[in-house]
């Protein structure tokens, strides 16, 4: 079981890798358009079209990565303090209330805005040479499907915890400056209280 969450953690670690060069490209796209906006005096049409674009695909194709490293915003100031079974419990109940309803809308309502967006092979009207969006807009329903797929894992990692008591093994490749400076803290702490009972 554990071998196929990971697999499912990857698939969308590799995707929000993927799409994080959108990054690059935006600023690079941008500074192009800085460039001859402020120094040609000759903005170009495409500019607010791709940034637009690119920063919406950044943002949505990163979703599913973050679920998958326990990377969305929460309550940690009292979530932190639970014990690992009453977290799972919590964020259990949780993703049937709000989550899955909400990405099940999603998906729905993705992919008709999408599928109009084809059929009609809309354009931005944002600009004179209006880029076609539907490619962009395609991403809507496949974000939700990656988000559902991810919270599928995320219900077996709670029903885990909640069997096992402790959270399940899950990928790391980063870490929140405040998960940090806690163990540091905590750290010095015990170095500090061990050098006092020496003395």
């Amino acid at each position: 079981m554990q071998s196929i969450l990971l697999a499912v953690d990857r698939l969308n670690a590799f995707i929000g890798k993927a799409f994080a060069w959108c990054i690059v490209l935006l600023t690079l796209a941008i500074s192009y358009e800085v460039f001859r906006r402020y120094v040609l005096r000759d903005p170009t049409t495409w500019a607010y079209d791709v940034s637009l674009m690119l920063y919406g695909a950044l943002f949505m194709m990163a979703g599913a990565y973050t679920l998958s490293r326990n990377g969305h915003v929460r309550g940690d100031f009292l979530y932190r303090n639970w014990r690992p079974a009453t977290q799972a419990k919590t964020d259990l109940v949780l993703y049937f209330l709000f989550y899955f309803p909400g990405i099940l809308a999603l998906i729905y309502s993705g992919w008709g805005y999408f599928q109009l967006s084809y059929l009609l092979n809309e354009h931005s009207s944002f600009s004179p040479d209006g880029p076609v969006i539907w490619p962009f807009k395609a991403l809507i329903p496949i974000t939700g499907v990656l988000m559902l797929l991810q919270g599928v894992v995320e219900v077996a990692r709670c029903l885990i915890c909640i069997r096992d008591g402790d959270w399940p093994q899950r990928l790391h490749d980063v870490e929140e400056m405040e998960k940090i400076i806690l163990e540091e803290a905590a750290n010095r702490a015990e170095r500090e209280g061990t050098t006092r009972g020496a003395l």
